[in-house]
């Protein structure tokens, strides 16, 4: 039996995302809302005033309202948080995407400058998003790392967050020696905020793994498994991700050239993310290149359509979602045709905020639709109550240049 898939779309930009031939197939597939959505889920802390309500026989809004709908037990869903460049735009910026389960876990695959704008947008339950999963350590990949660890601190997340990366070629290149640098140059930032926020939230975790592992195991817990096999991208050190769990895959390939790992690991994946480059003419129009310089940034360091297809074509996902790359009409169309010369499946060209509900019958492709003041989760009591040591202080040097001409209001009362 052929599973669905649909795509809602309200946006504009229809060019963004596109589905492949003989997608619209009937099928009987189950009501979702007629699951139990799981007490993890269920717990999520959020935002005043939203209350979150099952899926009725699989009858999804138009847009994706964060924290309205309750994820049956049995469901996935994927958000992009970044489908751009390092050289983002508002529309795009750089790599993130998040995976919600029906179990309550979340996890983040990759986190590249500009996307904790849009992950904030969303309100998530920060004291859930304690993963981040690296595919290489390129400024568009994990330049909001920090961004999050201390956001998502501020905002009711009480333990230590957990850094997955690859090693690399040299200890240096690694990404123990990433994370370290990153506390080293955030020392005063993590330091002042010690004391008046919960004492395990400034701590990070470094799992780094063997770069050149095949399909090893990186991360296995409540029903959930991730492994990663190499990357082909500038350097050593660069990886992608399978994450399972109840019978669903989803494949996060990171930045590459087309792989025989992939090609093998990807299979059976229910949606195959990979990224699906500009073609060399249109990335040298766009950036003002020399058409050398473009060949050999999209053939040769990055995946051109045309190979993304050939990829799509051998791993035949349910849905294959490209992205990394600028986005607007023109580029979009000439990454569709390069695509549409190797590939005829199910496919996505990814764009911030596309959202994708995933389960074993059914694939749901549309916007989220977010404010831009929107209130914040509230904190759990576990937040509130987590140890907490002195609060820092400047010196008596500098308290002494306090100015007479004001007195602060009394403290309230605990």
């Amino acid at each position: 039996m052929q599973s669905k898939i649909r795509i809602t779309w309200t946006a504009p930009f229809a060019l963004a995302v596109i589905i492949g031939i003989g997608i619209s197939v009937h099928l009987e597939h189950r009501a979702v809302a007629e699951e139990t959505a799981s007490p993890a889920a269920v717990a999520d802390a959020q935002p005043r005033g939203r209350t979150p309500t099952p899926i009725v026989d699989a009858q999804y809004p138009a847009s994706y309202f964060p924290n309205t709908e309750l994820l049956g037990d049995q469901e996935m869903r994927i958000t992009a948080l970044g489908t751009g460049m390092p050289n983002q735009t508002r529309a795009a910026v750089s790599i993130s995407y998040l995976v919600e389960l029906g179990n309550g876990d979340k996890f983040l695959f990759d986190i590249g400058s500009g996307s904790m704008a849009n992950l904030f947008s969303l309100r998530p339950d920060f004291s859930k998003l304690d993963k981040v999963f690296a595919s290489h350590l390129h400024i568009d990949h994990v330049g909001d790392f920090m961004g999050l660890h201390i956001g998502g601190w501020l905002s009711g997340r009480y333990t230590p967050i957990h850094f997955y990366g690859p090693s690399g070629s040299t200890p240096e290149l690694g990404s123990n020696a990433f994370v370290d640098a990153m506390q080293k140059g955030y020392a005063w930032d993590l330091t002042t905020r010690s004391g008046a926020l919960p004492d395990k939230g400034a701590q990070i975790v470094v799992h780094e793994f063997d770069y050149l592992q095949e399909n090893e195991i990186v991360y296995e817990d409540n029903g959930v498994t991730i492994r990663s096999w190499p990357a082909i991208h500038s350097l050593d050190g660069a990886v992608s991700y399978s994450l399972e769990w109840n019978g669903l895959k989803y494949v996060f390939g990171g930045d590459t050239y087309p792989n025989r790992w992939y090609a093998k690991y990807a299979k059976g994946a229910d949606v195959a993310s990979h990224e699906c480059f500009l073609p060399p003419k249109t990335l040298a129009e766009y950036f003002g290149w020399d058409l050398q310089q473009a060949t050999y940034v999209s053939t040769r360091v990055h995946t051109e359509p045309q190979a993304f297809g050939k990829v799509m074509s051998e791993v035949t996902p349910r849905l294959a979602v490209g992205y990394h790359s600028v986005q607007s009409p023109e580029n979009n169309a000439a990454i569709m045709d390069g695509v549409r010369k190797t590939y005829d499946g199910p496919l996505a060209l990814a764009r911030d905020l596309m959202v994708i509900n995933v389960t074993k019958d059914d694939i749901l492709v549309r916007m989220a639709t977010v404010d831009d003041y929107v209130l914040p989760p509230d904190v759990t009591e576990a937040y509130k109550e987590a140890p907490r040591t002195d609060e820092k202080h400047p010196s008596e040097a500098i308290l002494s240049g306090k100015w007479q001409g004001y007195t602060p209001p009394p403290m309230p009362q605990k």
